[in-house]
C-alpha cells in the first residue's frame, strides 16, 4: 500500500509536458493571447487580398474563404424551339449544351423546374412539361427526345446548379491602375507624403532636441503646449489654420491651392505629436554622452547631428512611418488645401471615384485597396531595416 500511494504522484507529473514548466503558464497564456489579436487583425486583410485576386462571378456568389474550393452558381437555360428538331430513329430529338460557351464548368443538378432543380443529377432522364423526356450529361450536353413531333413555340426552361472551378486573374488589378487618372492620383499621393513626412519630422526632431537637452525659459511650458495641441482635433482647426494661410499666402501673391499649402497644413497638423514622442525618447539618452561632447567644446548642433540624432534613427524610422501612413490615407486635408480637381486629386480621392463608378463590383475596390497600400507596405518594410540597425548602433554606443 505505501509504495502504490507514493507512486502515484510521480505517475500524475510524467503526464505533463516537459517544456510547460520552463516556459509558465502565464507567458504561455500572453503569447496565446497575442496570436489570437494577430490572426483577427490579419484575416481581413487575408480576406480582402484574395477577394482582390478572384473571379468576379466567383466572388458574387461565395466568400473569400471558398476560393481555393469548386463555387455553385444557380442557372437557367432555355431551350431550341420545335423549329429546331430533328427526327432520328423514329423519335424526334433536340440536341444542345447547357453551358454554351462556359466550358470549365460542370452540371452538378438539373431539373425542368426551380423547385426540381436540384433532384436530378447528371445522366439523369427527367419527364418535360412541354412533352418527352430530358437527358443532361455533366458537360451540360442534353438530349431532349420524344416519340411524337414537338409542338412548343416557345422554349421552355431547363434549371441547373453548375460547379465553378477556382479561377483566379490579375484583370482587377489592370483595370484599377489602366483607370483614367490613376496613375496621377498615384504621383499626387506621392508629392504630397514625402515632402511633408521629411518636413515634420526634420522639424519636430531639432525641436524634440531643444525641449530635451537645452535650458532656456518657458521650456516646462511649451512642453505642456505640446501635449495640449496633440488632443485638438484636426477638423477642428482646419478652418482656422485654412483661413490663416490664405491671408499670408494672400500678401505674398500666392495662390491658397497647392503642394505647399498641403505641406504646412501635415507638417502643423503632425508636429505637435512628433515633437512629444522624439522628446520623450531623446530625454532617456545618456546624460554622460552628453557631457562628455559639452566638454570636448561641441556645440548643441554638432552633438544633435553627431550624437543624438544617431541615436534616435529608431524613433525617427517609427515616427516616420506613422507619419507618412497618416498622411497617405488622408482625405480631408489635401481636399481642402489642394482641391479636387481632376489633375490634383490625391489617390484616396480617385478610389472613392472609383467607389462611386464601381460600387458594385467588389473585385475592383478589393484591388484599388491593395494598390493603395503598396506604397505604405514598401515605406514600412524599408524603415524596419533602418530601425533595428539604429537600434543596434544606440546599444553599442
Amino acid at each position: 500500500m505505501t509504495s502504490i500511494a507514493t507512486d502515484l504522484p510521480v505517475a500524475r507529473e510524467s503526464r505533463l509536458p516537459n517544456w510547460l514548466p520552463r516556459v509558465g503558464v502565464g507567458r504561455l497564456l500572453a503569447h496565446l493571447a497575442l496570436l489570437f489579436l494577430v490572426v483577427v487583425w490579419t484575416l481581413p486583410i487575408a480576406g480582402l487580398l484574395v477577394s482582390s485576386f478572384r473571379d468576379p462571378d466567383q466572388l458574387a456568389v461565395s466568400g473569400w474563404w471558398t476560393a481555393l474550393t469548386a463555387g455553385r452558381v444557380q442557372e437557367a437555360a432555355r431551350l431550341p424551339r420545335a423549329t429546331e428538331q430533328a427526327e432520328e430513329a423514329g423519335r424526334f430529338v433536340i440536341r444542345g449544351n447547357l453551358l454554351g460557351a462556359n466550358t470549365d464548368r460542370q452540371i452538378a443538378t438539373f431539373g425542368p423546374t426551380n423547385a426540381t432543380l436540384r433532384a436530378n443529377e447528371p445522366g439523369a432522364t427527367v419527364a418535360m412539361p412541354a412533352g418527352g423526356e430530358i437527358t443532361v450529361e455533366a458537360d451540360g450536353a442534353y438530349l431532349w427526345t420524344s416519340p411524337t413531333a414537338f409542338t412548343h413555340t416557345t422554349g421552355p426552361r431547363i434549371y441547373y446548379v453548375a460547379e465553378i472551378p477556382p479561377q483566379f486573374t490579375l484583370e482587377n488589378y489592370f483595370t484599377v491602375l489602366t483607370t483614367n487618372g490613376i496613375g496621377r492620383s498615384f504621383i499626387n499621393s506621392l508629392t504630397v507624403a514625402l515632402p511633408a513626412t521629411i518636413i515634420s519630422v526634420v522639424v519636430a526632431a531639432f525641436a524634440a532636441y531643444a525641449l530635451a537637452w537645452m535650458r532656456f525659459p518657458g521650456r516646462t511650458l511649451l512642453v505642456v503646449a505640446v501635449v495640449g495641441l496633440i488632443v485638438v482635433p484636426l477638423q477642428l482647426a482646419l478652418i482656422p489654420v485654412l483661413r490663416l494661410y490664405n491671408n499670408v499666402a494672400g500678401l505674398f501673391g500666392v495662390d491658397g491651392k497647392g503642394y505647399f499649402g498641403v505641406w504646412l497644413a501635415h507638417t502643423g497638423f503632425g508636429i505637435p505629436l512628433t515633437v512629444y514622442l522624439l522628446r520623450n525618447y531623446m530625454a532617456g539618452l545618456p546624460r554622460e554622452i552628453m557631457e562628455s561632447a559639452r566638454i570636448d567644446g561641441a556645440s548643441h548642433f554638432q552633438i544633435f547631428v553627431t550624437l543624438v540624432l544617431p541615436l534616435s534613427i529608431p524613433a525617427v524610422a517609427s515616427i516616420s512611418i506613422f507619419q507618412f501612413l497618416w498622411i497617405w490615407n488622408d482625405l480631408l486635408v489635401a481636399l481642402v488645401f489642394l482641391g479636387a480637381q481632376d489633375d490634383q486629386v490625391v489617390l484616396t480621392g480617385r478610389l472613392i471615384n472609383l467607389l462611386g463608378a464601381y460600387g458594385d463590383r467588389w473585385e475592383l475596390l478589393t484591388a484599388g485597396a491593395f494598390v493603395s497600400i503598396t506604397v505604405p507596405l514598401i515605406v514600412f518594410f524599408s524603415l524596419q531595416r533602418y530601425f533595428v540597425r539604429g537600434l543596434l548602433a544606440g546599444s553599442v554606443k
